[in-house]
């Protein structure tokens, strides 16, 4: 085995700041920051051109959550754009089966896999209804200027570098049972992979190319009641999506301002429907009670304290939250952090849920669709069993915390359950012991998501390890590496209001993740 010692250091800069999960799409948000656009125009912009240089994560058919701090009024708003079952959507579709899903949750096993994988596991998406909110409600620029970078990247197709073909390779098996998505993404009936000393290859988006100047054109209310809506209507019924009009037409947004928790002296703010907010804010409650007064710096006590917190934060989700079938509970994946110039901050995650989604592509609209069906439990009777029409429990909570000093900081992260952890553990990283993100984003965490392991980075000072295990029932230990992830995928972006520097700590160990500055001329 190679060990290897890994840095990524952050980014300081004067104005503002773009981290995301791929770097290209990182520049398109910060040259939009450029041309005069605020924190959530370059969030918008980032969001779509994700979908093209990664759109296995996320793209026009998933979901997402946004939380924006608008800077003069001091005041912080969620939008919750989150999946949707479809109204046709019958429970006894999806009878249970022997063992458990293929995938991230480890629900009791449903038949054929049908939760998990093709078309009976896609539910309605809500990613464009919620930039065309953002657009509305906080931009300033017009929606064909923030699809524009997202065209000019599908245009050019995907390039498949080793990592492209890693994530290929992870779910070719899937990809492989559906016509439309292998012919893109298994060209040959193979990972695409470039030669040794050759040139990577590159995948053609000509659909998605399409449907995104489509939607451009056409503005977003056309994905939900228009031509492209009727394009898309035909798309899913091709390949099997029992998806209406009325799903469509009927899809809201909602927009909420926040009045965030206290943690400790600083002010945490993060949706609070059914995502991971309310886990996240409860599992920070219970740390600050049971760690009245942090440690120097992290150490085996704290390590502790946080498991246990983390414990009781999962216990409540995972019996008690979940949506009723006839509407919203009370005011519940790629990660985006953006800062400008004027100190407005955004934090935006989407996703499609799995790698991939359903692993559906449209064949014409050149669309991934979300797997979003999975976010329900099987089993019936239960807080977040599946219903038409019902919104699932998911794990998205991007959070923005101000501090005393009148700092502003966007956290969050991607990795499924793993993402409550993340972030509360960055949170806490920053706020208990001052440390910047660059060292925030390197210290060793542990993973506690539901499963009654506490899983720690193998990375940890070994006397460290020895003194938690003392402690920490179920302690194992894991490699923090590139592939799999097993500690969420985070990401951090602050905002001083008195020196006027942003500062942007992007995900360690993926090899694309990036911070990008503002350019000082576009």
């Amino acid at each position: 085995m190679e060990h290897w010692s890994v840095r990524k250091p952050a980014l300081h800069a004067q104005g503002g700041i773009v981290v995301a999960q791929h770097a290209q799409a990182a520049q398109a948000g910060a040259r939009v920051l450029a041309q005069g656009g605020n924190a959530v125009d370059a969030a918008i912009a980032t969001g779509f051109a994700l979908g093209a240089v990664e759109p296995w994560m996320s793209g026009l058919g998933g979901c997402g959550f946004m939380t924006v701090y608008l800077a003069r009024e001091k005041r912080s708003y969620a939008l919750e754009f989150g999946v949707r079952a479809p109204g046709e959507l019958d429970p006894a579709d999806y009878p249970l089966s022997v063992g458990f899903d293929s995938d991230l949750f480890a629900w009791p096993g449903v038949r054929d896999n049908r939760n998990v994988l093709g078309p009976y596991s896609v539910a309605v998406p809500g990613f464009v209804a919620g930039m065309a909110e953002a657009v509305q409600r906080f931009g300033t620029l017009s929606w064909p200027q923030l699809l524009a970078p997202a065209i000019a990247l599908a245009d050019q197709g995907l390039t498949v570098d080793w990592y492209s073909s890693l994530k290929i390779a992870s779910s070719a098996a899937d990809l492989s049972r559906f016509d439309s998505t292998r012919s893109v993404y298994l060209p040959d009936g193979q990972v695409p992979m470039g030669h040794w000393a050759g040139l990577p290859p590159v995948i053609e988006l000509t659909g998605l190319a399409q449907t995104l100047r489509d939607l451009a054109d056409q503005g977003p209310a056309a994905f939900y009641k228009g031509e492209l809506a009727t394009r898309l209507l035909a798309d899913t019924a091709a390949v099997g999506i029992r998806m209406s009009a009325e799903d469509l037409a009927s899809y809201q947004v909602y927009c909420e301002e926040l009045p965030g928790a206290n943690y400790r002296d600083a002010i945490v703010y993060t949706p609070a429907g059914l995502c991971g907010g309310p886990s996240l804010c409860q599992a920070l409650a219970e740390l600050e009670q049971r760690l009245l007064s942090p440690p120097a710096q992290p150490d085996a006590e704290f390590y502790a304290a946080t498991a246990a917190s983390l414990r009781t934060a999962y216990a409540h989700r995972l019996s008690q939250m979940g949506d009723s079938p006839d509407g919203r509970a009370p005011a519940c994946t790629t990660h985006i952090n953006v800062t400008d110039r004027e100190g407005n901050v955004v934090a935006l995650t989407q996703t499609l849920l799995s790698v991939f989604g359903s692993r559906l592509l449209l064949p014409d609209t050149g669309i991934l669709m979300n797997n979003g069906i999975m976010w329900f439990d099987p089993e019936p009777g239960r807080p977040n069993s599946m219903a038409p029409g019902k919104q699932p429990l998911c794990n998205m909570c991007p959070a923005i915390v101000r501090q005393p000093s009148g700092s502003v900081m966007a956290v969050g992260a991607s990795g499924g359950r793993r993402i409550v952890p993340s972030v509360m553990q960055l949170i806490s990283f920053i706020t208990d012991f001052s440390l910047d993100p660059e060292q925030a984003m390197h210290q060793p965490r542990i993973d506690v998501s539901g499963t009654g392991q506490v899983v720690a980075d193998a990375a940890f000072d070994p006397l460290l390890l020895e003194n938690m295990a003392a402690r920490v029932d179920k302690l194992t230990t894991a490699e923090h590496g590139v592939y799999p992830s097993l500690f969420g995928c985070p990401s951090v972006a602050s905002f001083d209001p008195v020196t006027g520097f942003s500062t942007g700590a992007a995900f360690v160990m993926s090899p694309l993740a990036a911070a990008v500055a503002e350019p000082a001329n576009d």
